[in-house]
């Protein structure tokens, strides 16, 4: 498989089997201006090298002007949370890596442009997005159908989330806890324990998910979705409401369909190791 293509879903980017974390900031792909120099430099300590050019830059050549492009976003950080860290557009990256003596730095700018040349075509077309992340789920190794699912998913979580930011919820750690009412509503465990079940760490969960778990946390959101907008809900509070009753519906199809098939839906399997015959199952809490 291509070690340069972009894991959209997950907001991480490859480049020669290095991770680049990078988030939609303003319309545009803004990168870990850290995770940049560990690729281009190797050095063992990214965070005091980007600490001594910036200096460098400030002091020698006049960098002060573009300080304003370079912003704190929140990126998933190695222990799995979400930390402030510097991030940057592709322009002010370029006027960096000038500054990078890196023989590595050329083939680095070729691939920042490309990513962005992508974005705004997929801008003018979002089907162009959608048609990339079929490309990188297929590419390892899922199957169609489960492809189909993780990207109706993504558009049923869009959604959501469109409607939790025009109704008032601005914070990460909103968002992140409106997706845990939802997820515990539905499952009856919530996203954390999930992953430990699956035995993941930093991974998207989604992307490990069984065909039934996607199945279920689509109604979820999509329940969550029309509750919010069915009753205009407003806020934090009240779209934790909307939250929490949209996962109950999806968590009470859940429930029937295990009655009835005298199965778990929560699964320790992901998305490759599936066997309908052999699936290991857990208690629901």
């Amino acid at each position: 498989m291509d070690n340069e293509l972009e894991q959209q879903s997950s907001k991480i980017a490859i480049f020669k089997g290095k991770q680049i974390r990078k988030t939609i900031h303003q319309g545009e792909w803004y990168f870990s201006i850290i995770d940049i120099i560990a690729v281009l430099t190797e050095s063992q300590n990214p965070r005091r090298y980007w600490s001594d050019l910036k200096t460098q830059l400030s002091e020698n050549e006049g960098f002060n002007q573009l300080y304003g492009k370079i912003v704190q976003l929140k990126l998933v950080a190695p222990d799995g949370k979400m930390r402030e860290t510097d991030t940057t557009n592709t322009e002010t990256i370029f006027r960096i890596i000038q500054s990078i003596p890196s023989s590595k730095a050329e083939p680095f700018k070729r691939w920042l442009a490309k990513i962005g040349y992508e974005r705004i075509q997929e801008i003018e077309d979002p089907e162009l997005a959608a048609k990339r992340g079929r490309a990188i789920y297929k590419a390892k190794g899922y199957p169609d159908d489960w492809i189909e699912k993780r990207m109706r998913g993504i558009a049923i979580r869009e959604q959501l989330t469109n409607e939790w930011e025009k109704r008032g919820v601005k914070e990460e750690k909103e968002y992140a806890i409106l997706t845990a009412e939802i997820a515990d509503a539905t499952f009856g465990i919530k996203p954390s324990e999930h992953k430990k079940l699956k035995g993941l760490k930093n991974q998207n969960l989604r992307d490990h998910m069984t065909d039934l778990e996607l199945i279920f946390t689509m109604l979820g959101e999509a329940s969550t979705t029309e509750i919010a907008v069915q009753k205009d809900a407003q806020g934090f509070h009240q779209n934790k409401k909307a939250a929490q009753e949209g996962g109950e519906i999806a968590g009470n199809a859940r429930r029937e369909l295990e009655q009835k098939s005298g199965r778990k839906v929560v699964s320790k399997s992901n998305f490759l190791d599936v066997n309908p015959v052999e699936v290991n199952l857990i208690d629901e809490k």
